[in-house]
């Protein structure tokens, strides 16, 4: 039986043992945390602190996500950060799609301890991106891009239609995300779908290219691009756990992670 979406932010507090750990998570464009919150609900289950905010202009309507900037959303990630920076030893980011962009700048621009990354976009396969800027004045309104699963009775919660200011906005960040890559100095890994109908391999390409940290790519055979509700969620969510006690791990014989912010830039 379909759920009905949950748009509320997701939150938890560090629960485990040994050092604190936290992480900070972000949903899709034009989506809600109920696309990854049971990826959410497992971290907290595990002991760790978690952050998930409900993105500007999203869990309201697409005439309010029009008027948003990409700016707005990295500071909602970014103000999670610094939450859970102020009460752990170690901060993990992690994000689905535009939440694995938006991951990834927290990775840029904060001392995280690792990223955890599913379909994350970074370039925009639509031919229609080259005149975007001017498209918005003209089209309000493209069909939606939700719902990209395989597993039966899912629904992300996502817009029914997608406001092409966002749109704009959203190749702004990716421009500005991609020139920022190059500064993410701890290890990623990536959730890549097989079939993905939202994000094709051009983004991962992208990402292998300009991340010099170590980049392990896992691949998921039987779900689409919103994998974190579909046959290879179980995988994602427990290879995350793996990664982060992995992570931590290699770092807890050199004393806690530095969270002093020495490189942060939102523009």
């Amino acid at each position: 039986m379909k759920m009905l979406p949950d748009f509320s932010p997701f939150l938890s507090s560090w629960s485990g043992t040994g050092p604190r750990v936290g992480v900070v998570m972000s949903h899709g464009f034009t989506g809600s945390p109920h696309s990854v919150r049971p990826w959410a609900e497992h971290l907290a289950a595990s002991g760790y602190a978690v952050r998930l905010p409900l993105l500007p202009g999203h869990g309201t309507t697409w005439q309010d996500m029009a008027k948003r900037s990409w700016q707005e959303w990295h500071r909602a990630v970014d103000d999670a950060y610094l939450e859970l920076a102020a009460e752990c030893d170690y901060v993990f980011a992690a994000g689905l799609s535009m939440g694995g962009t938006l991951a990834l700048r927290i990775a840029a621009t904060r001392p995280v301890a690792g990223t955890v990354v599913v379909n994350p976009g970074l370039v925009l396969d639509d031919p229609r991106a080259v005149i975007v800027a001017a498209l918005k004045y003209v089209v309000k309104t493209t069909p939606a891009i939700a719902n990209d699963i395989l597993k039966p009775d899912q629904d992300e919660g996502a817009y029914a239609r997608t406001p092409v200011a966002a749109a704009h906005e959203l190749k702004k960040m990716y421009k500005n995300t991609a020139a920022i890559l190059p500064r993410i100095s701890t290890p990623v890994r990536v959730y890549k779908s097989t079939v993905d109908n939202v994000i094709s391999n051009a983004s991962l390409d992208f990402l292998r290219s300009r991340v010099q940290a170590p980049v392990e790519v896992s691949y998921l055979h039987n779900s689409h691009h919103v994998a974190t509700l579909d046959n290879d969620a179980p995988e994602i969510f427990s290879g995350t756990v793996d990664f982060i006690q992995q992570t931590v791990a290699s770092l807890a014989g050199h004393g806690p992670f530095p969270l002093k912010d020495t490189a942060h830039e939102q523009a």
